[in-house]
């Protein structure tokens, strides 16, 4: 009844939810907003739903906390794993543990119980984590996305081991602006009491009445903005540079390839295949929040029907975002050869020493880089005008 639609309605810090915070009894500081009509109908999610979400929630973690570490670790033992794409992809990965660590955890209890037994500081904290994680994850995809262009177009570019300082400037201007951006959350998240069968409830949501004129429009406009740049701009940025990197390639003549230049192809279908997981995962929750803004009315006495929808449609969209945190791993496992190796032997109990694995790869891409050398002079001694 109305406190499920206080919780969907609610931006409660679990589920990142933004729209008006509405139940006839509410009142803090004197504030009132004007009551809506309540649900006549009962409405909730059903406890099926719960254990299984529960379920699912629980594998997602496990697997999550595994293949992230598991990744985190491969390249922090391999220096020569340590290239600028690769360090990306371990900050992707360092962003999706901090999302597993603490959404999932959040949303299962969110959705077992109502109340909010952590405290105001915690009320502030874990929304604020939760939106830095995700910055992080969109942020490194667009890092990825611009670094793959910039290989492939810069093809005298011999690619060496560890690094970049330039790499070092992207991973701090992504945490800076990440967590730059995630500080109205901090602002705007509050707790409050209520009254809901006779029980005093505590739950923990973006306020209702902001007191500043910036949070006001940040709570209006807030559903807009996460599907604006937390789900459009990757998608944007990616199909850019990637069309930029097919016309590129387009120019190239085949021939003239070495083989670490079409690694360099290979490591931007790995990145293409991150950004469409990521699309794919994170697609039904803000499809979910769109639907919310343009169909359902608050004031509509009759819209308990879609209540019920809409609560199961919001935690099926956050299951599968907390999906594409532990499935980038998968995905890496399945589309990089090299990152399929290390899998293999850091999951078989680590039975290949470190330094075997190391002298493996920088001979691998020793080979790669004089093959491309010799390419490169081949395709310099092609292009060179003839004397007539």
């Amino acid at each position: 009844g109305p406190f499920e639609e206080i919780i969907f309605n609610g931006n409660c810090s679990s589920c990142s939810l933004s729209a008006a915070y509405q139940w006839n009894g509410f009142n803090q500081s004197g504030r009132s907003p004007r009551p809506h009509p309540m649900c006549l109908v009962s409405t909730g999610i059903r406890d099926t739903f719960k254990y299984i979400s529960t379920v699912v929630s629980t594998l997602v973690f496990i697997v999550g906390i595994v293949g992230n570490s598991v990744l985190l670790r491969i390249i922090y033992e391999n220096k020569c794993m340590r290239s600028g794409p690769n360090i990306l992809i371990a900050n992707l990965a360092l962003g999706d543990l901090l999302h597993i660590v603490i959404d999932i955890p959040v949303n299962a209890y969110r959705l077992m119980a109502g109340d909010w037994p952590f405290g105001l500081a915690l009320c502030k904290l874990i929304p604020f984590i939760q939106k830095t994680s995700v910055g992080i994850t969109v942020l490194s995809l667009c890092a990825l996305s611009i670094d793959r262009y910039q290989a492939v177009a810069s093809w005298n570019r011999i690619k060496g081991i560890g690094v970049s300082t330039w790499t070092v400037v992207e991973i701090t201007v992504i945490w800076v602006t990440s967590t730059f951006l995630a500080v109205p959350e901090v602002v705007g998240f509050d707790m409050i009491t209520m009254e809901y069968k006779g029980q005093h409830l505590t739950i923990c949501l973006l306020h209702p009445i902001q007191t500043n004129q910036f949070m006001q429009f940040y709570k209006s406009a807030k559903d807009w903005w996460l599907f604006g740049f937390y789900f459009c701009v990757p998608l944007a940025c990616t199909a850019v540079f990637y069309t930029l990197m097919a016309r590129k390639m387009l120019r190239k003549n085949e021939n003239t390839l070495g083989n670490h230049t079409i690694q360099r192809r290979e490591v931007a279908k790995t990145v293409f295949c991150l950004v469409l997981v990521f699309a794919l995962c994170w697609l039904p929750l803000y499809l979910s929040r769109i639907l919310k803004l343009t169909i359902y009315d608050e004031k509509d006495s009759k819209r308990c029907q879609l209540l019920s929808v809409f609560l199961v449609l919001d935690y099926i969209g956050i299951n599968m975002a907390s999906l594409n945190s532990c499935i980038n791993p998968i995905a890496l496992y399945m589309v990089s050869k090299r990152f399929k190796t290390c899998f293999k032997k850091r999951l078989c109990c680590w039975c290949i020493h470190p330094e075997l694995l190391m002298l493996e790869e920088v001979q691998s891409i020793l080979k790669s880089n004089k093959q491309d050398e010799a390419s490169m002079h081949s395709d310099i001694r092609a292009n060179k005008p003839t004397s007539t």
